[in-house]
């Protein structure tokens, strides 16, 4: 299979000669081999594990996004990923900075939120007057 891990500002990877490849969904862990059927799925943050033909697996830390497979092309659009050697590495990675960022981000939404909606009821008592 060839797989394109795709970040919002470029290309993050480009693997050709996967063997299987194996992501975390909201359903739990998902696998793909070279014959299986075309499928969409969101991805959440955590490990993506593939492996070349008769070689190790590898890892790269990903966070939330989306999986396209056609054919025997797999694509990946996430937010953000981190190639590392080492697991253990990795899952602190999607702990620390995928995991507490997304919680840094939805506050920041609730604050936004609040300032729309005082923003809103500052304008229509504007218009009514």
């Amino acid at each position: 299979m060839q797989v394109n891990i795709l970040l919002p500002n470029q290309i993050f990877a480009q693997l050709s000669g996967i063997s299987n490849l194996i992501v975390e969904t909201p359903s739990g862990s998902f696998g793909i081999l070279p014959h299986r059927l075309d499928c969409i799925t969101p991805l959440v943050p955590g490990i993506l594990t593939y492996q070349c033909n008769n070689q190790s697996p590898q890892f790269i830390a990903i966070d939330q996004g989306v999986l396209v497979k056609t054919g025997k092309q797999v694509s990946i659009s996430v937010r953000r990923a981190i190639s590392g050697k080492s697991l253990e590495t990795l899952q602190q990675a999607v702990t620390q900075e995928f995991i507490h960022l997304d919680e840094e981000q939805q506050a920041l939404r609730a604050v936004l939120a609040k300032l729309e909606t005082g923003f809103l009821k500052q304008f229509s008592s504007l218009s009514q007057q």
